[in-house]
């Protein structure tokens, strides 16, 4: 009877964490940690206005789609630059953004503050959204 019971517990905690990790995948979230990133981080300047940065590994399927979805992001919005970085290539960087998996997305601002990050693979409507606060913020 025990053992009935230990599946059962189980089983519920295990549908609750897939539940809510549903929920979270992708979605776009306020920055946990001041950071600010620099040219030399990513290995070309800054976007005038914004900055989509896209950590990716080279068996991440969701890094394709989330690469094809910033890269459109930045060609409809003016001023905005995409940049994707090997996590594996760049340990230092990950540990330093504490980026746990790929694809994780950061939306920086002009100067190049971390503003908003996504794990998993982002929905285009959620990252122009994201552009469209800071985009809002820094203008007033």
């Amino acid at each position: 009877m025990t053992g009935v019971v230990v599946l059962a517990a189980v089983v519920v905690l295990a549908t609750a964490f897939g539940l809510r990790r549903r929920r979270t995948d992708g979605a776009v979230l306020g920055a946990s940690t001041a950071e600010r990133l620099m040219p030399e981080d990513l290995g070309g300047p800054l976007g005038q206005r914004a900055t989509l940065v896209q950590f990716s590994s080279a068996f991440c399927a969701p890094c394709r789609a989330t690469r094809q979805v910033l890269d459109r992001v930045a060609g409809q919005v003016e001023g905005v630059a995409h940049y994707e970085i090997d996590a594996e290539a760049n340990l230092e960087l990950v540990r330093r953004l504490d980026v746990r998996r790929t694809p994780t997305t950061l939306v920086l601002d002009a100067t190049g503050m971390v503003r908003r990050r996504a794990a998993g693979q982002p929905r285009h409507a959620d990252v122009v959204a994201s552009l469209g606060a800071i985009l809002k913020r820094d203008s007033l």
